[in-house]
C-alpha cells in the first residue's frame, strides 16, 4: 500500500495583508503617545487587533525613532506595530533589530476626521505628533469604467469579520454587525443594518457612496475621509435609510451622511 505523502511541517505562501498606516511627524515617542491618546482615548479599542505599519516618510532622512516606545504607545490602543517604511538606513538597522519588517513603497491618500468629518489642514508639530492609523499604501484608483463587477454578500457578517471587494462594488443583503468590516473600491449597498465599519472608495474613488436601508455605522469612509460613531447616529439618521458621499466645500472635502428620502 502506497504511504500518504506527509506534509511539510511548514509552507511559505504568497498573501495580502490588510494593515493601518500611522504617519509621524515627529520622532519624540511621548509627543506620538500623547497624539494617540488624545486622537483615539475617546474610543478605547475601536481598532482593536489591527497591525500598524508605521510610516516615517514625513521625517528627516537621518530621524532614528524610539520604536520600542512608538510600539509601546500604540499596543496601550490594542494596536500591534508590524513593519516600519520611509526610514533611513539607520533607522530601519534598529528597527530590524527590534523585530520590525522594514518595507518601502509610496504612502496612501491621507485618511483624516475631525468636526463635521472634514479634512483636517495640517497639523503644527507641537499639536499633533501622528495622524489617526489608515490603510497602508494602496494602488492608483480604478477608473469608474473599471468597476464593472460587483461582489454580493448574502449572509450576515458577525463581529470580527471583513470583506474587501477589491476593484469593484459591494452589495450586502446580510446584517453588518457591530465590529464587522466591508470595504470596496467601488460603492457600498447594505440593504439591511449596517451596524460595523464602511468604507467605499478604499483605492482613493472619491465619486463612491455608502449606501444602507438601516443606518447603525460605527464608522463610515469614502476615499481615506471618515467619520465614526460613538455610540449611535443622530436621531436623524438613527435606524433609518441613508446615504454617504464626498462633497466639495471650498477648498475641503466634507462627508457628508444624510436620510434618504423614503415613500
Amino acid at each position: 500500500m502506497a504511504r500518504k505523502p506527509v506534509p511539510p511541517a511548514v509552507e511559505l505562501k504568497s498573501a495580502t495583508l490588510e494593515a493601518m498606516r500611522a504617519l509621524l511627524h515627529t520622532a519624540d515617542a511621548p509627543s506620538i503617545a500623547a497624539a494617540l491618546d488624545a486622537r483615539l482615548g475617546s474610543t478605547p479599542g475601536f481598532f482593536s487587533g489591527e497591525p500598524v505599519v508605521i510610516d516615517c516618510s514625513a521625517l528627516p532622512a537621518d530621524a532614528n525613532p524610539d520604536w520600542a516606545g512608538i510600539r509601546d504607545a500604540l499596543a496601550r490602543h490594542a494596536l500591534t506595530a508590524v513593519a516600519v517604511q520611509g526610514t533611513g538606513e539607520s533607522g530601519a538597522g534598529t528597527a530590524r533589530a527590534l523585530g520590525f519588517a522594514v518595507i518601502s513603497g509610496d504612502p496612501a491618500p491621507e485618511m483624516t476626521t475631525g468636526q463635521g468629518a472634514e479634512r483636517a489642514p495640517e497639523p503644527a508639530a507641537a499639536a499633533t505628533a501622528v495622524q489617526a492609523p489608515e490603510p497602508v499604501a494602496a494602488p492608483s484608483p480604478p477608473s469608474r469604467d473599471a468597476l464593472r463587477r460587483t461582489e454580493i454578500i448574502d449572509k450576515p457578517l458577525r463581529s470580527g469579520q471583513r470583506v474587501y471587494a477589491r476593484g469593484c462594488d459591494l452589495v450586502i443583503l446580510a446584517m453588518v454587525s457591530a465590529g464587522a468590516e466591508v470595504i470596496a473600491d467601488g460603492n457600498i449597498h447594505v440593504y439591511a443594518p449596517l451596524r460595523g465599519r464602511a468604507l467605499a472608495g478604499a483605492s482613493g474613488d472619491t465619486q463612491a457612496r455608502i449606501f444602507t436601508t438601516c443606518f447603525e455605522a460605527e464608522l463610515v469612509s469614502i476615499a481615506g475621509v471618515y467619520r465614526t460613531f460613538e455610540h449611535s447616529a443622530s436621531s436623524e439618521l438613527l435606524r433609518r435609510p441613508a446615504h454617504v458621499r464626498l462633497q466639495e466645500h471650498a477648498d475641503k472635502q466634507v462627508l457628508d451622511v444624510a436620510a434618504l428620502a423614503t415613500t
